[in-house]
């Protein structure tokens, strides 16, 4: 029998100090920590020592920093749990804790943490160096922010920035850098920038010609502090003329669902929605968008998560019971739901059988618990799903969870990115961590989509294969610059359209593999870097609610 996720402390969102301690892993779970090292007399912590191969368990170092807080932690209102300490205090932490949590600690080498000169380092090779069947790497996901920056997203979606997600088509010489969209009352909104625009020039530096300081300007742009202004020089489609504006960086609240529409088809009513992040403050915008399908008894939808680059697991489960509705979720003995996302860990945490249902409960996100509200459904066995290589871990959970009950999705776009791994993020030291610790799979069992969902002819998908492979029955469209999103005419929409009214993909639209492909990023992307993966704002993290 499976064990429901049961989420029974405060959202890790919250990483609150008892939550901390609960959503570690191995057996600082089972309250077997050992005493942390102590000061000295001289008021200096006593340095660990490592030793090939022995590991103790994480909380022996926990919250043992090299410049520990002192205060008040604003959002929690509590005093920070740091003590003194020193850096490698904090590198053996982060070993001991990645040995009882990673997916692959057994792919990880134990080297000295003295051999690197900061945590940071240390921590960056803290995972697999094995690659995929294409070559890329298995664990693209490794990542740390500082805790001040995670809590601002995670509690209220607010991030620093313009507020503009950009379409990297090419970074490198020569480089195309267009406007995806921009968020709702953001800067570069307010600015006049547009979805589409392309940018040529960055405080004056033509994009194309830069030398390796203007490289610098070009990415002082593109990763601006709060409070910096900088101009932007773009070419807009049908407009002769440059326009140049200045931004002004600033914190930017998110808005995760946007666009939410019905088009009229000729004999049928289609819904339509923007969504590009599963996040806490997206889940009202959805149940409006929900509601308004439902009353206006829609018979198709289109879900838009081309941008969508993942968030939360039960936010995801949750829109999988907005799409499929009770009948289709409810499992056949009992009152509970159908498996959504099964929890695959290492085999030091024990934890078999845990899964993610089909969540039908509204969250209330200020008490970190479920509701006795049930959510809005249209109860369709159909769903198309526009998609591109930003369509990411929850995105990718939504498409796998579905096909595991046998809700047939389309997929109209791109090949998705590939992420079938969720962690939960760890704070020590005034910085969070997100280490991979589980795979999801649905509730036939299939999890293996490392190379991501790709769009196949319907033909090439047997009955006997839904929900077992990733390829998807659907058409392979570029992304579409020329229109907005939410427009009839924009290429993916189109083609969800004629798909709906034909059965069929539409033969003069600009495939995919045809068309440049995108490397579409949020907000820390810079020309001529290499740039981190954001876990949180692309990314499958695994939130724990009071029931």
């Amino acid at each position: 029998m499976m064990k429901l996720k049961t989420l029974s402390f405060s959202i890790a969102l919250a990483l609150s100090a008892t939550a901390l301690s609960g959503c570690g892993g191995g057996s600082n779970n089972n309250n077997e920590a050992t005493t942390p090292t102590q000061p000295d007399n001289s008021g200096a912590a006593t340095e660990p020592t490592w030793t090939a191969g022995e590991f103790l368990v994480s909380d022996t170092f926990k919250n043992q920093c090299e410049s520990p807080r002192t205060g008040t932690d604003p959002y929690e209102n509590a005093p920070y749990p740091d003590q003194l300490g020193s850096a490698m205090h904090e590198k053996m932490w982060l070993r001991s804790f990645s040995n009882e949590t990673y997916l692959w600690y057994d792919e990880v080498e134990d080297n000295d943490p003295k051999n690197f000169n900061s945590v940071a380092e240390y921590f960056s090779q803290l995972k697999t160096d094995a690659t995929t069947a294409s070559g890329e790497d298995k664990d693209k996901y490794h990542y740390s922010e500082s805790y001040d920056d995670y809590k601002k997203e995670a509690e209220s979606g607010v991030v620093s920035g313009y507020g503009v997600r950009w379409a990297f088509i090419s970074n490198t010489p020569p480089r195309v850098l267009r406007v995806a969209y921009t968020q709702d009352n953001s800067p570069a909104s307010q600015a006049g920038l547009v979805r589409g625009d392309t940018i040529t020039a960055i405080n004056g530096t033509d994009i194309n010609t830069a030398d390796s300081e203007g490289v610098n300007n070009l990415n002082a742009g593109l990763l601006p502090q709060s409070g910096e202004t900088h101009s932007f020089t773009i070419k807009r489609e049908g407009i002769e003329e440059p326009i140049t504006v200045s931004i002004t960086a600033r914190d930017v609240e998110s808005t995760p669902v946007q666009n939410a529409k019905t088009i009229e088809l000729e004999n049928k009513k289609v819904g339509y929605v923007q969504f590009n992040q599963f996040m806490r403050t997206g889940q009202q915008a959805l149940i409006d968008a929900f509601n308004s399908f439902a009353d206006q008894n829609i018979d198709e939808l289109v879900l838009d998560l081309r941008y969508n680059g993942g968030g939360l697991v039960v936010m995801s489960a949750q829109l999988g019971y907005m799409v499929a509705g009770e009948e289709q979720t409810k499992a056949s003995e009992g009152n509970n739901a159908k498996v959504f996302s099964s929890l695959i860990h290492n085999d030091k945490r024990n934890r078999d059988n845990e899964y993610y249902p089909f969540e039908y409960r509204i969250i209330d996100w200020d008490k970190s618990e479920y509701t006795n509200s049930t959510l809005p459904s249209v109860n369709l066995n159909t769903v198309y799903i526009l998609s591109s290589n930003g369509t990411c871990s929850a995105s990718e959970s939504l498409i796998n969870g579905l096909r595991g009950i046998n809700v047939k999705v389309v997929l109209i776009g791109d090949q998705t990115c590939g992420k079938p791994y969720g962690f939960t993020p760890e704070a020590n030291c005034g910085e969070v961590y997100y280490t991979v610790q589980f795979k999801g799979a649905n509730a036939k069992g299939f999890g293996d989509y490392a190379e991501g969902f790709k769009p196949v002819p319907e033909t090439e998908i047997t009955q006997s294969t839904i929900g077992l492979t990733d390829r998807v029955p659907g058409c392979m469209v570029a992304d579409d610059f020329s229109n907005q999103l939410g427009d009839s005419k924009e290429g993916m929409l189109a083609a969800a359209l004629t798909h709906i009214e034909t059965g069929n993909c539409p033969v003069n639209k600009q495939t995919a593999q045809s068309a440049p492909s995108n490397s579409v990023s949020s907000y820390a992307q810079g020309i001529g870097l290499s740039t981190p993966y954001h876990p949180l704002r692309n990314g499958l993290v695994d939130i724990k609610v009071k029931d």
